[in-house]
């Protein structure tokens, strides 16, 4: 048994605790230093905290393990400008022999003054390497000549369902390549081994763990789920996972029977994962309304509200919850309206009532603000999009983007929240996203004191709760994880600030000095 005393520990009780007793990886009690020494301290190990503050361990609900992993050990894309990219791109190509992949990840020409790049200036940066950078968003890529011949994408080849190449005036491509456009190049990409796959992921949990993560919700394929299998098999995994499934391997799943909850304390499987629209940065986000200033313009929509019902019913059957992308208010509609559809189906069935989801939720039309909470709908929302996103949501969506990002709109209506990143999309780092949710600023204090549409900001302890109860109840573990409370897992972070007393302009800046997982201590500063 361990006791830590002489902390500040945040429970879900008025006034917290000063002390809590652990024991089996999870928590026994909570409680004074006097309470707690006298009860358990006879028989217990002990650990003065000296009056640091102890949190529940945060959770990612949102994002890319396998892809953020291997993006750890890829060329950073994520520039200030396009010769600062090229010039990454062009250091990565001296390290590698020639004829092997550069991949990449993270650049958006929103914010570079030259715009979309092409594929001759990555051939002069990285002459004998195929070049495959995907964008800050994940839904458009920039490809070199090698990479476009070696997946055979010429003047020819069309557009793919879902997706575009785009091409200059002559109808030769670019090197731009959105949506499923992408998979064009992905397909013929060398596969990494499981091998590979394990130790990028093993790799990276220490990183996760510095930024007080200690449980994520991911969205990548059955590669990355094998290697957490193999992980957890040898108990190396020690991070909370809930793996989301792919559409495309709905079959497989539900011939095997998989159920959403069904697993281990560290592995558990989590939501069917479907893609309703694109993204905001390359305008294939759906939308009800042209974006401004191209009335020709309204995205690309992937799902309508019979399609999500007749995915849902074969999915709902098995146990599976669904997990869907939406970001235009057009896809959102039409993802509410299918769950509505569905949910009326599920009654008669007589069916489990299972966590549905809507993954990044990031603007909606007035009207369907409250169906959410109506149909029992998960909002899993990633806050530090909002302030990524908030020029080129104006510039995109005009005044319609008082309901982009709107945490508080949808908390007034009675809404489960749960906060995540879309790492890589944007860093996993949990007080990055407490931040824009509490200040809707970037770390830089743009766009001022009030931050950007300060309406839909929250107070720190709705966004915590996003980041602890709120994800964990959408894993169907509200009774093990999110909290300090006697019962559930001694998953906890240590941090020489209480953030509830210092000012919202500097959260982003916290880092933890400890992390715990199963009551051992994974990490510490």
């Amino acid at each position: 048994m361990l006791i830590l005393y002489h902390a500040q520990v945040h429970t879900s009780k008025p006034g917290g605790a000063t002390a809590l007793a652990i024991d089996g990886g999870r928590i026994v009690a909570t409680g004074s230093d006097a309470d707690i020494l006298a009860e358990f301290g006879f028989r217990a190990q002990r650990q003065d905290m000296q009056g640091r503050t102890i949190w529940p361990g945060l959770i990612d609900a949102h994002l890319h393990l396998s892809f953020y992993s291997f993006g750890l050990q890829r060329v950073n894309a994520e520039t200030a400008s396009q010769t600062g990219c090229l010039a990454a791109v062009a250091e990565k190509a001296r390290q590698l022999a020639p004829g092997s992949w550069l991949l990449g990840h993270g650049w958006n020409q929103n914010i570079w003054p030259e715009g979309f790049g092409t594929a001759a200036m990555l051939d002069q940066a990285a002459p004998e390497n195929p070049v495959f950078l995907t964008s800050k968003s994940i839904h458009s890529a920039w490809a070199n000549s090698r990479a476009l011949a070696l997946a055979g994408i010429t003047a020819s080849t069309p557009d793919p369902d879902g997706g575009a190449i785009q091409r200059d005036a002559q109808g030769n491509p670019t090197g731009i390549l959105f949506e499923s456009a992408m998979s064009l190049v992905e397909r013929v990409i060398p596969a990494p081994t499981l091998a590979e796959m394990e130790q990028a992921l093993l790799a990276a949990q220490p990183t996760l763990w510095q930024m007080g993560l200690t449980g994520v919700h991911d969205f990548d394929g059955p590669l990355c789920f094998a290697g957490l299998q193999n992980l957890d098999q040898r108990q190396e995994l020690r991070l909370r996972v809930l793996k989301g499934i792919r559409h495309e391997n709905l079959n497989q799943a539900v011939e095997l029977g998989l159920r959403s909850g069904f697993g281990s304390e560290y592995l558990r499987i989590g939501s069917l994962k479907l893609f309703a629209d694109g993204a905001l940065g390359p305008r294939t986000a759906a939308m009800l309304q042209p974006y401004e200033g191209d009335e020709k313009e309204r995205g690309f929509l992937m799902l309508d509200a019979e399609t999500v019902f007749e995915i849902g019913q074969k999915a709902a059957q098995t146990g599976l919850s669904l997990a869907i992308h939406a970001i235009g208010d057009d896809a959102n509609h039409q993802v509410i309206n299918g769950f509505e559809l569905l949910r009326k189906w599920e009654e008669a069935q007589r069916l489990p009532h299972l966590r549905h989801r809507i993954e990044h939720v990031q603007i909606l039309q007035p009207a369907d603000l409250p169906r959410l909470k109506a149909l029992d709908i998960i909002a899993s929302m990633q806050p530090i999009h909002a302030t990524s996103d908030m020029i080129i949501a104006d510039h995109h969506w005009g005044e319609r983007a008082r309901y982009a990002y709107a945490w508080q709109s949808l908390l007034q209506e009675h809404t489960r929240l749960a906060f995540g990143s879309d790492a890589p999309v944007e860093s996993p780092n949990p007080f990055w996203g407490l931040h824009a949710a509490v200040t809707r600023r970037r770390m830089d204090g743009t766009p001022g004191e009030e931050g950007w549409r300060p309406m839909q900001r929250l107070n720190l302890n709705d966004a915590l709760l996003g980041y602890t109860q709120g994800a964990a109840y959408t894993a169907g573990l509200e009774n093990l994880q999110g909290q300090l409370a006697p019962g559930f897992w001694a998953d906890l972070i240590v941090l020489d600030v209480n953030p509830f007393t210092v000012s919202p302009d500097t959260l982003h800046s916290i880092r933890p000095t400890a992390t715990m997982v199963g009551g051992e201590w994974v990490w510490r500063g």
